[in-house]
């Protein structure tokens, strides 16, 4: 802290003069000693001057009865999965109590590049919480990607001097920085002594530690506890995901819980979360909730989302209520339920039910789709062996198992027993590239869904169980420049445009919202199984960084074996 500004705020601390604001005699939950105590807690300056009993402000707020905390911090998330502008998103997860956000945009550069990155940026400058970045790591995130831009090193260097940039972000290349590949580590040394994010699910236990070796601080990956416990043991800080597709929370806090585990080296982040979803269940506040619900105890759930998570990352004004932190607190009147009643960001109070702000897009970033109509000709599928290479997919999670089924010989095949045709097209660079395969336990019956939002190259990805439907369905994608749709015997059932990179809508939450529960409950009732979130578990089966095996636009990919399929049997 600045002399003048110490000079300023000492003066509310030491009693000479009057706080700016006092929250009255709240609950104070202290992350530092686990005790709650009654107190008074004094602003000036957005800073905590002080925390005591007979402060006196400009503005005094009674705080009787409620327990007051530290601002919750999202310790990974894409805003860009959100499907509405970052200001929007923020704004609405602000109102649930996350202060503070820790970005990844890599959706948005292996789109767009660094002009993706810095629409981020630009969106989130006066947003109502903290948003801080890290610079994508992998763009794109394999060498067998077809993405629509590439970062390297050079490109990342002039965001050193960015106050919001953190450091980089989860290397997803796990096999490049086990095994020394010179382009990856040249951005791990470019980004040394700060955090470095990690993309890790199954590696073996000397790779693990390799992994370690090369610098990486964080995963967000584990998917149970065993494996947490691994990274944690080398020295990984956990971030436990609890997201719309991702469901992680409750086997890793079970485990936490039964082994009497400390906590300080786990933290919450919700990776990929809808708005809907958001609206409906609350933001991180739903993951102290959960875990609290588990049996973690409240103050170390409160800990898990605020000073751990700001220790990991070096943020040294925020994560806990003490003099000279930033004042970002919130309030609620139930340890158990977590509903937040009072968010207040640098000492300002949040109007949580003003609308937030859809602030403009550059045009350049409205026109990502370069491909022209297609014909259903592209989704033909031989089978020459009498058995098949299947995508397993897994309920509430983005994982997938690699299946073999006997389906018999065929021209084309046509979907039946359950499996439906999933195909991934690329969409970027107008290359042509279309990889079919089929797909298991997804289970749309008489039409298809398509989306642009396709991890991490966001190439168009298309499920349905005919190919007429899914042709019509990626030529929707192709004529909305981006988005969800839904296709119903030979017809268009509705479409949720997503014209930002193919990404984000600037229509606003409400009208996304509306749409998307709309589409969600006719995707069910076409016979996606109520667990499997339809769009974004369809978004993750392009991705060749997570197990077991995914469509990409070159084919079928073993992702276990780290190459492709190269035919149906």
């Amino acid at each position: 802290m600045d002399y003048a500004l110490f000079k300023r705020i000492s003066k509310v601390t030491l009693g000479k003069e009057k706080a700016d604001l006092v929250l009255k005699g709240g609950r104070i939950v202290d992350v530092f000693t686990n005790e709650i105590h009654t107190a008074d807690l004094a602003i000036k300056d957005g800073i905590i001057a002080g925390i005591g009993t007979y402060y006196e402000g400009e503005e005094e707020i009674d705080m009787s009865g409620k327990y007051i905390m530290p601002g919750f911090i999202d310790s990974h998330l894409h805003l860009e999965s959100t499907m509405v502008t970052p200001n929007e998103l923020v704004t609405i997860a602000a109102g649930c109590g996350t202060t503070t956000f820790i970005v990844d945009p890599h959706e948005a550069a292996n789109v767009s590049g660094t002009a993706g990155i810095d629409y981020i940026l630009k969106q989130t400058e006066a947003s109502p919480a903290n948003v801080y970045v890290m610079m994508p790591s992998c763009v794109p995130a394999t060498d067998i990607d077809d993405n629509g831009c590439e970062l390297t090193a050079a490109k990342m260097k002039p965001y050193l001097k960015e106050s919001r940039i953190l450091g980089l972000g989860e290397v997803m290349n796990d096999p490049g920085v086990v095994y020394g590949d010179k382009k990856l580590h040249e951005k791990l040394r470019l980004f040394a002594g700060r955090p470095i994010d990690g993309h890790a699910p199954f590696l073996a236990g000397d790779e693990l530690s390799a992994y370690a070796l090369a610098g990486i601080m964080t995963d967000h990956e584990s998917t149970s506890y065993d494996y947490a416990m691994e990274e944690v043991r080398r020295g990984i800080h956990v971030h436990i995901r609890e997201g719309s597709a991702a469901h992680n929370l409750e086997a890793i806090v079970k485990g936490i819980v039964k082994n009497h585990i400390p906590v300080d080296n786990f933290s919450f982040c919700t990776d990929d979360k809808h708005i809907e979803d958001i609206l409906r269940d609350g933001h991180i506040n739903y993951n102290v909730r959960r875990a609290v619900k588990l049996g973690i105890k409240p103050v170390d759930a409160i800990k898990m989302a605020t000073i751990n998570a700001a220790r990991c990352y070096g943020l040294r004004d925020l994560g806990a209520l003490a003099p000279g932190y930033q004042a970002d607190i919130i309030a609620c009147e139930s340890l158990e339920r977590f509903d937040i009643t009072d968010v207040f960001h640098k000492g300002r109070r949040l109007d949580k039910d003003s609308s937030p702000k859809v602030l403009p897009c550059d045009g350049e970033l409205k026109n990502t789709v370069h491909l022209s109509p297609v014909s259903k000709d592209i989704f033909v599928l031989p089978i020459k062996d009498k058995t098949a290479h299947v995508i397993g997919i897994d309920a509430s999670q983005i994982t997938t198992k690699h299946t073999i089924k006997r389906l018999g010989n065929t021209d084309n095949y046509i979907p039946k027993n359950g499996l439906n045709k999933i195909a991934a097209i690329e969409r970027h660079k107008g290359t042509g590239k279309v990889g079919v395969g089929i797909c298991s336990h997804y289970g749309i019956s008489g039409g298809a869904i398509a989306s642009s939002v396709s991890h991490d190259s966001h190439n168009i990805i298309v499920v349905g169980d005919n190919d007429e439907d899914m042709a019509i369905a990626v030529n929707e994608i192709i004529r909305a420049q981006g988005g969800y749709t839904l296709v119903e015997k030979g017809k268009v059932y509705d479409t949720l445009p997503l014209p930002i990179m193919g990404l984000m809508s600037d229509a606003g939450f409400s009208e996304v919202n509306k749409k998307l529960q709309r589409m969600i409950k006719k995707a069910h009732q076409m016979g996606i199984p109520d667990e499997v979130e339809p769009y974004i578990t369809l978004s993750f089966m392009a991705l060749p960084v997570i197990a077991e095996i995914r469509i990409t636009p070159r084919g079928l990919f073993d992702v276990n074996a780290f190459k492709f399929i190269d035919k149906q049997g």
